[in-house]
């Protein structure tokens, strides 16, 4: 009879073990798609980078540094995120510090490039063309969300946006092509080539990105919505780049 409390007590406490265990795991894994927000550096980061003196221990805010100095940072930032989605590897520096001024630049680009030239082309319009791209990506990001992703919305957005790259570079690929040779069979499979091209790299890259941000037995519900976007944006410009 003395011992039975002494064996309620072990299991209390090792209920309690397994639970903060969890939570650690759970916060562990968290921090780890989370990141620093809105490319903020870190603390041990900001001293590296506007440290102007090289003094350790003082911590300079960014506050107080010049605009361009913040521009040429932020510029290279978006420069080496262009790099990583046009050589993609396990590196998720791009969940890690999000921004937006990227995909805006791409779906701004991408836009221009794909809108009609005048009022009378049948081509879509320059709105059209960048709310399809930078909402569309709002939307397939909402899907991630519900189906249970650990991944932010923006960090999402981000990646979406930044993996339009390729279709840039299709787009341009196919205009050139019809610059240069008429409309006949061979510069029509240039172009399916540059569409298709660009719709393979897309996926490819944010596939790589956002692996292990969604539930595996989810998979087929979140790739499905980003092959139907990429694959619409690769479509228009296989359609308009002309």
């Amino acid at each position: 009879m003395s011992e039975v409390p002494h064996v309620a007590i072990d299991l209390d406490s090792l209920e309690k073990e397994i639970a903060a265990s969890e939570q650690q795991r759970r916060d562990a894994a968290y921090a780890s798609l989370s990141g620093n927000i809105g490319n903020a550096p870190s603390r041990h980061s900001s001293r590296q980078n506007s440290e102007p003196s090289g003094e350790p221990g003082v911590d300079f805010d960014t506050l107080d540094e010049p605009v361009i100095d913040t521009i040429k940072r932020d510029l290279r930032l978006v420069s080496e995120k262009f790099a990583q989605v046009m050589r993609p590897h396990d590196n998720q520096k791009l969940l890690r510090d999000w921004d937006l001024w990227g995909p805006i630049f791409i779906c701004v680009v991408l836009a221009l490039l794909l809108h009609g030239s005048s009022s009378s082309s049948k081509g879509p319009m320059f709105t059209e063309i960048f709310t399809m791209t930078f909402f569309g990506s709002c939307v397939v990001t909402a899907n991630i969300k519900l189906l249970d992703g650990g991944i932010s919305f923006f960090q999402s957005v981000c990646v979406l946006g930044y993996c339009l790259l390729p279709m840039v570079a299709a787009s341009l690929m196919c205009r050139f092509i019809a610059l240069t040779l008429s409309a006949t069979a061979l510069s029509l499979a240039l172009k399916l080539l540059s569409a298709a091209f660009g719709f393979g790299w897309a996926t490819y890259a944010s596939m790589g990105f956002l692996a292990g941000a969604y539930p595996e037995k989810r998979k087929i519900l979140v790739i499905y919505p980003i092959f139907l976007f990429y694959f619409v944006v690769s479509w228009l410009t296989l359609s308009y780049s002309g």
